[in-house]
């Protein structure tokens, strides 16, 4: 499934290990370290989905915890597995940001296993009012995309959304030049890679 300026999938997990080996273990795919957040208690693995994209599954670093109230997309507050939003990087992320009100633009960064520190500027907003929905923005700069470092490749087959009011968020898509198909429901995301199914899990 070719999705548009994707770079990444975002699913979230209490449990950081037993998700990754159940993603293993379903896939034959097995995801590889990127690396933690500093000094916000958590820390990835990934799986390449094309040149460009990726899946990144994160969830508590328990070697340097961190209050859980603080850690990147309420990670540290779930009770199962979770696709909990998805990035695009944008021709021109400033004017993609003036655009749509998606919130500021902010730098961050994380360590790889070699010791190697990624930096990046997205836009960081409030989860409201499109619950994840909508994708945040994203622009490695001089970085190397993570995508490019020999990530182990998965197929993503289906990509997807429920959401109380589709015609606001379709509407924020469209001035992205973003397409998803998204129905009416309690706001979720879905996606199967190569045969794993990402969404709610109790």
């Amino acid at each position: 499934m070719d999705v548009p300026f994707l770079d990444h999938l975002v699913y979230a997990t209490p449990d950081l290990a037993a998700t990754v080996a159940d993603f293993a273990a379903a896939t034959g795919v097995q995801p590889v370290e990127g690396g933690r957040h500093d000094g916000r208690g958590t820390r990835n693995y990934l799986v390449g989905l094309g040149p460009t994209s990726y899946l990144e599954i994160i969830g508590p670093d328990v070697e340097r915890p961190a209050d859980p109230e603080e850690m990147p997309f309420g990670a540290g507050e779930l009770d199962g597995p979770r696709l909990i939003t998805w990035a695009v990087h944008p021709p021109d992320l400033d004017a993609a940001a003036a655009a749509v009100d998606l919130g500021p633009i902010q730098p961050m960064s994380r360590t790889t296993p070699a010791g190697d520190v990624l930096r990046w500027r997205l836009t960081v907003a409030d989860p409201e009012p499109y619950d994840g929905i909508v994708p945040f923005l994203i622009d490695w700069g001089d970085t190397v995309h993570p995508a490019a470092s020999g990530l182990p490749m998965a197929e993503l087959l289906e990509f997807s959304a429920t959401h109380p009011d589709p015609a606001a968020v379709n509407a924020v898509l469209h001035t992205l030049g973003l397409v998803l198909p998204v129905t009416e429901g309690e706001p979720a995301l879905t996606a199967t890679i190569s045969g794993y199914p990402l969404h709610v899990q109790d």
